[in-house]
């Protein structure tokens, strides 16, 4: 979990230390539940937690503090939701690698790749595992860790983990190198650091340049950078890969790829480019009835695009499908935005943002 064995270091914030280990686990995509459980706090004490994060740091909602969460170092890029143990000694300074360098893809189902040719990565509880390796850069992963990120509660009756690094070896290893692509002492496993090129690594990385982007003024750059960063992903991370771990990330990563699409759409209506956006988030409100940002954005691109009925419509049935699966009205974004419609508020429905 993201509080356990993990040096957090605070953001440049007024913010208290649990206040800095709250922000983390909702960066990690934790519910408010499992944030309770991991910190051993009342979940209503959580929810004051983030209600002051989210006032101390200005940030409009949820989603907005998983991505300042990324932004200021909080999350790690790759991590996901697990601490960052720290090894007993000190991990030995990175070497040069020689041989091609190998690529992983979890964005989407478990790829890899060396020098361009696919590996075949064998069944799916070996794939599990190089996927733990991969999601824990630059540090040495335990046996125990591996099994419980694999098999959860249900470990294998045999020692099966260095059977399995010693077929990913076999798969991974580059013709001529005399380096091995997993390493191994007596605390675990971990890749060869510089071995391995990860695309959560690199779609973090294109979201942090258009997340700077964004802070220069240059709301066209950081579009064009965070499609780069949307692009990479195949489909639903890391699908059909079993075990705990696997399932946390994919839904951390979906959840990410939901808050970069919200980003680079509405800096996109930033931009005045209002019908650029409307059948992305026609498509993602199909996909998230529920989410009532999205539903908020793609009332102000309908309107601001002259289809003031489509808007209004999109209100209706966002209304009712709370009102049916939640027994909940709309909240207060959803209400203003239809409000403001109401009042033909072009100027206020044209500023930056979700929250007007």
């Amino acid at each position: 979990m993201p509080t356990t064995g993990a040096t957090i270091q605070p953001p440049a914030t007024p913010l208290g230390h649990q206040e800095c280990r709250v922000l983390q686990a909702v960066g990690c995509g934790l519910r408010d539940d499992e944030i309770a459980a991991c910190l051993g706090i009342p979940e209503d004490a959580v929810a004051g937690h983030l209600a002051r994060i989210l006032a101390r740091l200005g940030l409009r909602d949820r989603a907005a503090a998983i991505v300042h969460a990324f932004d200021c170092g909080v999350v790690t890029p790759g991590r996901g939701p697990r601490g960052q143990v720290t090894s007993p000694v000190p991990p030995p300074a990175a070497r040069r690698v020689s041989g091609p360098r190998l690529q992983i893809s979890m964005l989407g189902p478990l790829r890899a790749w060396r020098d361009g040719r696919p590996l075949d990565l064998g069944h799916l509880r070996r794939q599990a595992v190089l996927t733990t390796l991969a999601l824990c850069p630059g540090r040495t992963v335990s046996q125990q860790e591996l099994l419980d990120s694999v098999w959860g509660e249900e470990p294998p009756n045999t020692n099966v983990i260095p059977v399995y690094i010693y077929r990913l070896r076999k798969i991974l290893h580059a013709e001529g190198s005399p380096d091995p692509a997993i390493e191994s002492d007596r605390h675990g496993y971990r890749l060869l650091p510089g071995a391995v090129t990860v695309d959560v690594a690199r779609m973090e990385e294109l979201a942090g340049a258009a997340g700077a982007a964004e802070r220069a003024g240059d709301l066209a750059e950081a579009v064009r950078i965070c499609s780069q960063a949307l692009d990479l992903f195949r489909g639903e991370p890391l699908a059909g890969l079993p075990g705990p771990l696997a399932e946390l990330e994919r839904l951390r990563l979906t959840e990410r790829r939901v808050v970069l699409v919200q980003r680079k759409l509405d800096w996109q209506m930033r931009l005045g480019r209002h019908a650029e956006p409307i059948a992305e988030l026609s498509a993602l409100t199909a996909a998230q009835p529920l989410n009532e940002p999205a539903a908020a954005m793609l009332m102000r691109a309908l309107y601001l695009s002259g289809r003031q009925a489509d808007a209004l419509t999109v209100f209706d049935r966002t209304r009712r499908r709370l009102a049916e699966e939640l027994g909940v009205d709309p909240g207060p974004v959803l209400r203003r935005t239809h409000q403001m419609i109401l009042r033909g508020d072009d100027a206020r429905l044209g500023r930056a943002g979700t929250a007007q």
